[in-house]
């Protein structure tokens, strides 16, 4: 309520004219799209239906069967509406349907259900005989339904059961077939009395205006094909909901228009028919896939679906949907425009039309949910489903608002650039953490702090945990070198890692230090870094002032160029927008913090790994600020390898975690805190993606075992619908046009970088996902797996390396052509899903892309020609 009170304050009247207008043409779209269609009416009375008696939860299959009283409300209910009635069995309730019939006037078109179970039907077929002699209300028999179709049996098997029923009993006999089998088997007219012929253009993938011209078409070839010959049309219609097969698109209004249609033109053409059918059966979705339970004239709970005379419109609740939409997106509207008093009007518009995009997708797709039977399987996925559509919508809303905010702001609200000179530059204590560190690195680490432009500084080396001694002595020799000012500590044992290193050298750090430098061992530091950033302490009220992670080492491969655009994108988009509501990641090397903020909220966390941005946060929530300067004042080295570059983007994403277990309450304003809603906004806006990345884990087992399933049962089970496909392919692009609009335009990158950056990015979406599901199981970061194969080639070392995400690449791969295969190319469902899997696929394939990159010859050799700094833009 803070958020969307906020929002309303920072309206502007271009907000409400661009608000409003977007809120017309919304309305005007749903308007347009419902635009009411004259039909003919349906008629007092029509031929036949089909007829099951099974309601909402009835389960034929596991031999559930409705009651008595069921099926005589039924049949009072289409007395006076029908004159007859298909059965499809004489089992159980079936056997005493034609007398309650009877008992409403309605006639009956008995049928016996033959299957590959041939004692059963020798069953099916005496039932049948005895209802038929008992029932005169019986005035047909069918004999099987698509049983040659389904293969059930062979023609031989059914011209027998036909020839001896026609000799039983005095009705008409025949067998129900779609019109394709009949023209396959034409010897079947010569043991029938009548052709039954199912004519269901939804099926053929026909689109809903030339539906009702199949139907003609094919009862004239039907004519043509059996002359003289009766012609019952045993089943017609078309699906309220369901795949599009084709251009046939199952809706509530396309099977009014198509039976209205029908109806009319039936009326001259005289045929005798049975409409496809008088109640949904939801059962049938485990023998049809989800369309099967969606062909009632009425639904499940026996209301009908839609007006049998005036106009139809695709939805008739629209006007409540369009509300629906209008006053979600003016939610989310206010919420994105919260705080945005900085905003160009072209960025508010982008934010207000991108919350009518969600506000009408999140509509759409809750509407077609609800608009489903919801067994507790679809309930289940449908939550399931319903929390990763919460996920992406937010995922889009908050990297639009860093898109906005990096892009369209008439300025920065705090933007720390060169300070004024102090008065007094108060003395700094740099630290420098190393571990088993090559020496010669760290000596040049140490020779360019030397030669810093300040005058009062000091250097504490703190080693931990070196075993070799030839590693840390030459660095102890070199500090000795250096002079006074440089002091080395080799400490062994000492725990807690980095935060341990750091906190030994507070304990160790002169007492006329007021600021504590931190600066990674493979850096090397710009002379006028404490000249140019200590200033800004004069600001009481400030505890950390942090300059950028750079590098030096991005023209030395192909793989580091691509790592070091990827790195620039959050130093030069995520930071600076985080800058402006204090809220930034402190991020350890090249960080300024003042001495007595870090001493008095108890110095470094022993306990997480990613001991910096942990630090950062707890000294925002004790009320201090933070200063971001997007100068580059130090470059250091990046990893080496993919597989270091992978390791430590884990530890970040698993440090991510541990920090929002521990400070939940606090980020969430569930416990007491002086976090700000910005800061708190940006801290979980900031680790969403990363988050997301291990929900897309469990999406990809999903999606993996819901496409074997269709493979194993093609027939019963379907891809997910496409309203729920799209949010995640949406999200993908949105992602990529957002990294391909910023990174030209913010971090200054050139195509080429862009590309790199995006890759490299993806290439680490897998490895992040899995430390955001062990950071949230467990307490303290694993081991990480040695790898294995250090002998061999460096190519089959970065094939082992990535075998996960190359297995994985290949699954997805395996279940998009086993679907495509499964299922065919009638329904765009299918392609969306198989497209929607090789999407899937694609972060894993740029983990292997990335492994190969690193691991060639042509891509490890060292360029000629660095890579083009990537400089952030004034």
């Amino acid at each position: 309520m803070a958020c969307v009170m906020r929002g309303i304050a920072c309206v502007r009247p271009v907000d409400v004219v661009v608000g409003a207008a977007i809120a017309i043409v919304c309305l005007g779209l749903w308007a347009f799209v419902n635009r009411p269609a004259l039909e003919p009416a349906w008629p007092e009375r029509v031929a036949g239906v089909s007829y099951s008696p099974f309601g909402l939860a009835d389960q034929p299959i596991k031999g559930d069967l409705p009651d008595l009283e069921q099926v005589a409300r039924d049949f009072a209910l289409l007395a006076g509406k029908v004159g007859a009635a298909r059965i499809y069995s004489v089992k159980g309730t079936y056997a005493d349907i034609p007398a309650i019939a009877r008992a409403y006037g309605i006639k009956v078109t008995a049928g016996a259900f033959i299957e590959g179970n041939l004692a059963e039907n020798e069953r099916e077929l005496r039932r049948l005989v005895e209802l038929v002699r008992a029932n005169p209300n019986i005035n047909r028999v069918i004999v099987g339904n698509e049983t040659l179709l389904r293969g059930e049996i062979y023609i031989g098997q059914l011209v027998n059961y036909l020839d001896r029923v026609r000799a039983a009993v005095d009705v008409p006999v025949s067998t129900a077939e779609p019109w394709h089998v009949w023209l396959k088997y034409p010897e079947l007219a010569r043991h029938v009395d009548y052709i039954a012929v199912h004519l269901l253009p939804y099926w053929e993938g026909v689109p809903l205006d030339s539906a009702v011209d199949f139907v003609s078409e094919r009862m004239r070839e039907m004519e043509a094909a059996f002359p003289g010959m009766p012609i019952l049309i045993g089943e017609v219609g078309w699906p309220s909901n369901g795949r599009t097969r084709r251009d046939a698109v199952a809706s509530v209004a396309n099977e009014a228009k198509f039976l209205r249609r029908f109806l009319a033109r039936i009326e001259t053409a005289g045929y005798e028919y049975f409409l496809m059918e008088a109640f949904d059966q939801p059962w049938k979705r485990s023998l049809e896939g989800a369309v099967g339970a969606y062909w009632g004239i009425y639904d499940a709970k026996r209301n009908p679906k839609f007006e049998f005379s005036g106009p139809i419109v695709n939805t008739p609740g629209w006007p409540l949907l369009a509300g629906a939409t209008i006053a979600l997106a003016l939610a989310l509207s206010l919420l994105l425009l919260a705080d945005s008093g900085r905003i160009r009007k072209r960025g508010r518009s982008f934010l207000t039309l991108l919350a009518y995009g969600a506000g009408a997708g999140l509509v759409l797709i809750v509407e077609s949910f609800v608009n489903q039977y919801l067994t507790p399987l679809v309930v289940l996925v449908g939550l399931l489903l319903g929390a990763g559509l919460i996920g992406v919508v937010a995922v889009i809303l908050t990297e639009g608002h860093e898109l906005a905010e990096a892009m369209w702001v008439s300025a920065r609200r705090r933007d720390f650039g060169r300070p004024a000179p102090a008065s007094r530059l108060p003395k700094v204590s740099i630290h420098v953490p190393a571990y088993n560190e090559p020496p010669a690195m760290v000596i040049e680490t140490l020779n360019a702090i030397s030669r810093l432009d300040y005058p009062d500084f000091e250097v504490l080396v703190i080693d931990n945990n070196t075993k070799d001694p030839t590693t840390w002595r030459p660095v102890e020799d070199h500090c000795r070198a250096l002079g006074e000012r440089f002091r080395f500590f080799h400490v062994a044992p000492l725990s807690g890692f980095k935060a341990g290193a750091l906190n030994f050298a507070l304990r160790h750090t002169a007492p006329a230090a007021e600021i504590v430098a931190v600066v990674d061992s493979d850096y090397v530091v710009e002379r006028d870094w404490l000249k140019d950033l200590v200033p800004h302490f004069a600001n009481p009220a400030i505890a950390v002032v942090q300059a950028p992670q750079d590098y030096r080492d991005g023209g030395e491969s192909r793989f580091k160029a691509m790592a070091y655009a990827e790195y620039a994108g959050f130093f030069h988009i995520g930071m600076v927008t985080r800058n402006d509501r204090n809220a930034i990641i402190e991020h350890g090397t090249m960080s300024l913090i003042r001495r007595s903020a870090l001493e008095a909220v108890g110095g470094w966390a022993n306990w997480c790994i990613t001991e910096d941005a942990e630090l950062g946060l707890r000294l925002i929530a004790h009320g201090y600020e933070t200063a971001y300067v997007e100068r580059s004042y130090g470059r250091g080295l990046m990893p080496d390898t993919f597989t270091d570059y992978r390791k430590q983007r884990y530890r970040w994403a698993y440090g991510a975690v541990q920090i929002l277990r521990r400070y939940a309450g606090e980020i969430l304003g569930l416990a007491p805190s002086r976090l700000t809603l910005g800061q708190r906004y940006h801290f979980v806006a900031g680790w969403l993606p990363w988050l997301a990345d291990g929900l897309n884990l469990f999406f990809t087992v999903g999606a993996l075992l819901w496409s074997a399933a269709i493979m194993l049962a093609p027939k019963h089970v379907d891809p997910p619908l496409e309203v729920y496909v799209w949010p995640a392919m949406v999200l993908f692009a949105f992602k990529l046009a957002k990294i391909l609009y910023l990174y030209p335009g913010r971090v200054g990158a050139t195509l080429a970088q862009t590309a790199g950056a995006a890759l490299a990015g993806l290439a680490l979406s897998h490895t992040i996902g899995k430390a955001v599901v062990q950071g949230v199981v467990t307490r303290d970061l694993g081991f990480f797996r040695t790898p294995k194969c250090e002998n061999q080639p460096a190519l089959v070392r970065a094939i082992v390396e990535v075998s996960e995400e190359a297995a994985l690449t290949l699954a997805l791969w395996t279940a998009a052509a086993g679907v495509a295969v499964a299922q065919g190319g009638d329904t765009p469902g299918v392609w969306m899903w198989v497209f929607a899997l090789a999407v899937q696929s694609l972060p894993y394939l740029a983990a292997v892309l990335v492994a190969l990159v690193n691991a060639l010859p042509a891509a490890r050799r060292r360029t000629e020609q660095p890579t083009p700094p990537v400089v952030a833009r004034a």
